[in-house]
């Protein structure tokens, strides 16, 4: 691990394991390491997650979070662009034309249960 990598990596844990989260994690490690970049400190996110001595979950968490945060600002994508869900929370229904659509397009055969008897193909 390189000497900056490295620097960014101990700051990184320190800020995490005093509690820092998100953004004041992200401050955190700017200030003590002001020439580093987002992809360096995306870097020392994923070698603190695979670290077997990295072991409190508030620390895991706080990491992955800023990793995946800042990978994301990386690939340009910033913001979840999908629309929110509705809050109308009831089952969706469909039309009685599609059910009719839907019914006529089925085979007799899946149609049937033990109760109903298979309509015969031969005469």
């Amino acid at each position: 691990m390189g000497k900056k990598l490295n620097r960014v990596y101990e700051v990184l844990l320190d800020g995490a394991a005093s509690g820092l989260t998100n953004e004041k994690l992200y401050q955190h490690v700017v200030r003590e390491c002001p020439k580093t970049s987002s992809k360096r400190i995306v870097r020392a996110s994923l070698l603190a997650l695979t670290d077997p001595s990295v072991t409190k979950r508030e620390v895991l968490e706080a990491i992955y979070a800023l990793a995946i945060k800042y990978r994301l600002i990386n690939l340009g994508i910033e913001d979840d662009d999908h629309e929110p869900d509705d809050e109308d929370l009831s089952s969706p229904t469909i039309s009685d034309s599609l059910k009719a659509k839907l019914t006529a397009t089925v085979s007799p055969v899946s149609l049937a249960t033990p109760e109903t008897e298979i309509p015969s193909t031969t005469g």
